[in-house]
């Protein structure tokens, strides 16, 4: 799919562009289908908050936060096991599809 914002190549499962942030329209009547999975693009770590992000369609930072702030207030073991445990569930997001880009001109000025 193709972010109405910037004009990049992104996921067609994504809600929000990696590169500018802008919010995508649904691409069908019945939208897509939401899969939770790590994000292959949107990670600090292993892409577990990023891929929650995109299921909830919701910010990325705004779910690292609340993960960091439950994560302490409930003890750093079960925070850190949680999250061990959904990298291990949850699968990769499949790769995107990079479209080729304009070739930019191999000679350099004043050369």
């Amino acid at each position: 799919m193709i972010c109405t914002g910037c004009q990049r190549e992104i996921a067609d499962y994504s809600r929000f562009c990696y590169f500018c942030g802008k919010r995508q329209a649904a691409g069908s009547a019945e939208g897509p289908v939401r899969q939770l999975h790590r994000s292959a693009s949107d990670s600090k770590i292993a892409g577990v908050c990023g891929g929650v992000a995109e299921y909830l369609a919701a910010d990325s930072t705004i779910v690292r936060l609340i993960w960091a702030a439950v994560t302490i207030l409930s003890g750093i073991v079960p925070g850190i096991l949680v999250y061990l445990v959904a990298w291990l569930i949850m699968p990769l997001a499949p790769p995107m599809v990079q479209r080729n880009a304009p070739a930019q001109n191999a000679e350099t000025p004043g050369a």
